[in-house]
């Protein structure tokens, strides 16, 4: 049978979210000894990132300059961060230099004991980074991608929450959105710097921006500021690809029972990525945007990374090994939003297809628990189990529950824990609490 156009990017917007789950990278964390186990205690903590960072597009290298505000436990005396694959110049506290050493992706560093709880801590760095930022000089962009810690020091996990300042230095004509809202723009000579605030403490892998020669559409809807920016469209397709988003927020937002965070959001269509969620922020490729102005129906990967504003960068999961409550839920959010927006029909395909490639992983012989031993090293059918298992659980969940009591549960747990850390039994708790249920013989069947 023929193929309609209209089919065919339909699966092309699927397309996009299985690949974002095959790219997701592994991350440096280790791994906790059962499923479900706190990751490693720090006995320092980090509550501020202030971070100067001059990119050079042709060269596709960076220096930068990072001061973490931080908190050390009685006694402790080391600090240890990650630093992908940074060159680290030089450590100070105050005009005092540090002793510090590098080991594989971490800084170490020792602080002299009996100074005040909260100290300064200033890093000096440069590097070229073959991921975590992506330098596209045919286009005049740059955007991060995935590994903070691969642009700036910092600790790169996901219970590590922080607030930011980012002052960004690029070209004049350029513009741009990153995590938090711009505050100024100083310009000196053919250059100028951009800085953004993130107020609200947030986890350090969402911290990102897109700076570029940039087209940039604004506007005022469902109690936000809106942005969209790209580089190889008009204002008014700007408009048209990200239509949906004031309906996807107020949707959302019933939902979840939290306003949107920050109550500014940003949408780039840049040269080329999977699409990837940031505090304030996502991106998503320019191919993407086309197909999205060719079918309007093709709107599950917008969907996908505004849902993670709420599950996944407000409520986080503990450790990457509750992956699936981040990637799995923003799956499931992009599925319920299309349902409402086009009918049960839609849904139940975008549901036929997390089950088929369920399937596929388990016909392979490599289907896992939602709740992983570790996330070191895992494979693209590791992250399916994590983005369309998680999805399809969810929806399973929802057919044994019921809509009242099961977006009443969702509901409980994004408020309970908005802002906060949660691994899968907090989400268990707050389901059996809301329904009214014993979950136990189901969470055994489809998590563990």
């Amino acid at each position: 049978m023929p193929v309609s156009r209209r089919s065919l990017l339909g699966r092309l917007a699927v397309a996009y979210l299985s690949a974002a789950a095959a790219a997701y990278p592994a991350r440096n964390t280790p791994a906790p000894a059962q499923p479900g186990d706190d990751p490693p205690s720090r006995r320092f903590h980090v509550s501020h990132y202030d971070v100067q960072l001059h990119p050079r597009l042709v060269a596709k290298t960076i220096t930068g300059t990072t001061v973490m505000t931080l908190s050390l436990d009685d006694g402790e005396r080391n600090v240890v961060v990650n630093r992908g694959s940074l060159q680290i110049d030089a450590v100070r506290e105050g005009a005092e230099p540090r002793p510090f050493e590098v080991a594989g992706t971490t800084l170490r560093v020792s602080l002299e004991p009996g100074r005040p709880a909260t100290r300064e801590l200033t890093i000096d760095y440069q590097g070229a980074p073959s991921s975590g930022l992506v330098f596209v000089p045919e286009r005049d962009q740059i955007y991060t991608l995935f590994s903070t810690s691969q642009w700036m020091p910092a600790i790169d996990e996901p219970d590590a929450r922080a607030t930011l300042r980012l002052r960004v230095t690029i070209p004049r004509g350029w513009t741009g959105a990153a995590s938090g809202r711009e505050v100024a723009r100083r310009s000196s000579g053919d250059m100028q710097q951009v800085e953004w605030r993130q107020a609200r403490a947030v986890p350090t892998y969402t911290f990102g921006f897109a700076v570029g020669r940039f087209v940039t559409a604004t506007e005022r809807a469902a109690g936000a500021t809106l942005r969209y920016i790209g580089g190889a469209v008009t204002a008014g397709d700007l408009r048209t690809i990200f239509r949906e988003t004031p309906q996807m927020i107020a949707f959302f937002e019933s939902r979840a029972g939290v306003p949107l965070p920050g109550g500014e959001y940003a949408q780039a269509l840049v040269a080329r990525t999977v699409g990837q969620e940031m505090a304030g922020l996502s991106v998503m490729s320019d191919e993407y945007g086309r197909a999205v102005l060719s079918d309007p129906s093709a709107i599950g990967l917008i969907a996908h990374e505004l849902a993670h504003q709420w599950w996944g960068n407000m409520v986080t999961c503990q450790a990457f090994t509750h992956f699936w409550l981040n990637e799995g839920f923003a799956t499931y959010m992009a599925a319920a939003y299309r349902e409402h927006r086009f009918g049960r029909e839609v849904y139940l395909r975008d549901v036929a297809s997390m089950r088929a490639r369920v399937e596929q992983v388990r016909e392979r012989g490599n289907d896992r628990s939602l709740v992983f031993p570790e996330w070191r090293r895992p494979s693209a059918d590791d992250r399916t189990v994590v983005y369309q298992k998680g999805a399809y659980l969810l929806h399973e969940l929802r057919e044994r529950l019921g809509d009242q009591p099961f977006w009443a549960g969702v509901r409980l747990y994004t408020t309970r824990y908005f802002g906060r850390s949660v691994t899968t039994a907090d989400f268990r708790a707050a389901m059996e609490e809301s329904s009214r249920s014993d979950l136990s013989g189901f969470f055994e069947r489809y998590i563990y």
